[in-house]
Formats: structure tokens, C-alpha cells, sequence
């Protein structure tokens, strides 16, 4: 497939116009049309849909929108990086994916670290679920991630390395004003009757297994699209959500949270690929480490550090 329709394809996406794309890209807005319609036909389904204010991808269209922008970001970096080798900067970039909830916080604390003990390195951040970054290092697009053993967890991969970072303990999201807000760690069934909202698949596992633990439902009637949506709908009044407690040092201010007795716990871990690693990847990690041991979790929130030193996990 022509690169050049992709790009085509998430500008429209971006901008939710055939005619703003067209100006943007200096093309025809007719052109821009054949270029979409041949793209629908080779794929076989539609991947935009009209409204009153112009047109948004639908289902499949989201699906192709975020592999394609991937994609085009990856050739971005290849040009610059044959660029650079042909103007005499060969250094290689380091390219970081990470959960959105560590993406957040950890991630970029950790970087900034990285870069006062090294000086520049070009870098660039990549957020993503655990499984879609753990196929990212597999192919290469990625140095190291930051993932989550949250369901479906961290496959067993003979290809990568991985090295645990900590252990954190999930917390619920609450609006500011919220009748639990400030109080210490609940237990679930306090909450259970309320209206949750969730994001993803394995943070829902997480809130439904911890409920029937307690021999309770969690009634999961909201969903977003990600997680500032999951946090919007909470800063609102219309949900509460399960949160990573990592989060809960860079929510916004008309969020808080509160623990939760006998939390669910996750698993975060440093993976990478085992050939040909990235000289930042080892000074990151450690980094990481300490990004996540000096996380400042709210009261009832337990992060358990891994410490220097450890062998990274062969599976």
C-alpha cells in the first residue's frame, strides 16, 4: 500500500474533513476522496463515516488509523535516521513506548533522568497497551517498553528480555468533591453499587476479579476510549474508575482517589529485545526503577521497588 494514501487517511482522520485534509497536504479535495475510496476498496470496508460536522472513522477505520500512524511515525524515523548518517549524526535514537498510565508520570521523569546523565539523545515516546508494545519490540520498532503484567500480562517471549520494576497497587478514581474522597483505604463493597468507567480490557479484569473476591459486582456501565477520557468522565460525576496508583502523582486536579483494602496489584517491567540493545536501554531501566520505588502513591497505596542489580528475566 502507497504511504502517501496512509498519510492521507489520518490527516482526514486528524482533522474530521476531506477539505481541511486536501489543504493541509496541498491536494485537491477530489483527490483526496479517490485517494480514501481506493484505500476502502483495497481493504474491503469502509473506513470513514460522514456527520453533520464532517466525517470520523469508523470502528475499522479507528482500527487502520492507529496501526497506519504508527507506521508512518516508523517511516518518519527511518528517513531522518538515513538522513542523518548521510549528513555525518549517526547516533541512534532511542525510540521508548510505554502503558498510557506510565507514559504519564514514570516514563518522563525517568527520561529526563537519563538525559542529565548522558547529555542529548534523540528520544521519542511511544504509548501503547502491554500487548501492542510487546509486538513493537519484537520487530524492532521499539528499544525497551514499559509494560504491565495486567490481564493478559507479559508473555513468555524468547526474544526479549524483561527486568521488574515494582509492584503497584490499583486505586479508584474518584471526582474532588466525592463523599470518599480523602478518606482512608475502602473496602470494595462500599463501591461496588456505584457507576464505573473503564478504558481497556485488562483493567476491567482487574476491578471485575477484585469484586467477586468480595463477593460483590462491579457495575461497569461506562466505556472510553482512553485513559483522559476514562479521567474525564470521572473529574464529571459520571463514573468512578480503577486506576493505577503510579497515576496518581500526575491526575488533574479536579480528580483524586482513594485505596482500596486488600488492592489488586500489578506488575510493571522493563522489556526489551535480547540482541543488539540500545546503550540507554541499561541506564533507563535502572532509572525506571527508581521512577517507580519513588512514586508518592496517596495514603493505602503500596509501591514495592525491585532493586538494582537483578538479572533480567529469560523466558
Amino acid at each position: 500500500m502507497d504511504l502517501v494514501v496512509w498519510r492521507t487517511f489520518v490527516t482526514v482522520c486528524q482533522l474530521g474533513s476531506l477539505s481541511a485534509a486536501a489543504a493541509e497536504l496541498h491536494h485537491t479535495q477530489s483527490a483526496v476522496s479517490r485517494q480514501i475510496a481506493g484505500l476502502e476498496q483495497q481493504l474491503g470496508v469502509p473506513l470513514l463515516g460522514r456527520h453533520a460536522r464532517g466525517v470520523r472513522p469508523t470502528p475499522a477505520g479507528e482500527v487502520f488509523r492507529r496501526h497506519a500512524l504508527a507506521t508512518l511515525n516508523e517511516a518518519d524515523r527511518a528517513v531522518r535516521a538515513v538522513r542523518d548518517v548521510r549528513d555525518g549524526e549517526s547516533d541512534r535514537p532511542l525510540a521508548v513506548g510505554a502503558t498510557p498510565s506510565l507514559a504519564a508520570g514514570i516514563v518522563p521523569e525517568a527520561i529526563r533522568a537519563l538525559l542529565e546523565q548522558t547529555g542529548p539523545v534523540r528520544w521519542s515516546l511511544l504509548p501503547g497497551l502491554s500487548d501492542q508494545l510487546h509486538q513493537r519490540v519484537i520487530t524492532g520498532t521499539l528499544d525497551v517498553a514499559v509494560v504491565t503484567d495486567a490481564p493478559p500480562g507479559v508473555p513468555h517471549d524468547p526474544r526479549i528480555d524483561r527486568r521488574l520494576l515494582g509492584l503497584d497497587d490499583m486505586v479508584v478514581a474518584l471526582p474532588t468533591g466525592d463523599r470518599h474522597a480523602g478518606q482512608g483505604p475502602v473496602p470494595i463493597r462500599t463501591l461496588a453499587d456505584r457507576t464505573w468507567v473503564e478504558d481497556n480490557d485488562g483493567s476491567a479484569a482487574l476491578l471485575r476479579r477484585h469484586a467477586a473476591r468480595a463477593g460483590v459486582d462491579a457495575r461497569i456501565d461506562l466505556a472510553a476510549a482512553d485513559l483522559p477520557g476514562k479521567l474525564a468522565l470521572v473529574a464529571t460525576g459520571h463514573a468512578i474508575a480503577l486506576i493505577p496508583g503510579v497515576l496518581s502523582g500526575a491526575l488533574r486536579s479536579d480528580v483524586t482517589t482513594v485505596g482500596l483494602v486488600d488492592p489488586p496489584t500489578r506488575g510493571i517491567y522493563a522489556i526489551g529485545p535480547r540482541s543488539d540493545p540500545h546503550p540507554c536501554v541499561a541506564p533507563l531501566v535502572d532509572l525506571l526503577a527508581d521512577a517507580v520505588a519513588s512514586a508518592r502513591p496517596p495514603q493505602g497505596v503500596r509501591i514495592t521497588h525491585a532493586p538494582h542489580g537483578i538479572p533480567s528475566h529469560r523466558d
